[in-house]
């Protein structure tokens, strides 16, 4: 199954993070128990319908890297596999 997104929504997978300490114990991100803030966007919908009727662009695009909002995405699980379904508003900056 692939989604589509309508409008302004961006799909994206959650990437977790992993950190490491000085000494190199390695801390999952299942610790604090957080929602991601990253991950890779998979899919964009075509862009927001402006009030004089042209489409909006989106400003990423598949396979960029991107930080959101802690609590901005809806999460969707499509068969066992976990997906964010986002605002574009709710990106934050993308990752190089």
């Amino acid at each position: 199954m692939q989604l589509k997104p309508l409008s302004d929504h961006v799909v994206v997978k959650p990437q977790a993070k992993t950190e490491t300490t000085k000494s190199g114990i390695v801390i999952p991100d299942t610790v604090d128990k957080e929602r991601p803030e990253r991950g890779e966007v998979l899919a964009v919908g075509p862009g927001k319908i402006l009030e004089n009727g042209n489409r909006s662009p989106m400003s990423v695009k598949p396979g960029d890297k991107i930080l959101f909002k802690k609590y901005g995405p809806d999460e969707v699980k499509i068969d066992g596999v976990e997906y964010l379904v986002l605002d574009e508003s709710d990106i934050i900056a993308l990752i190089e």
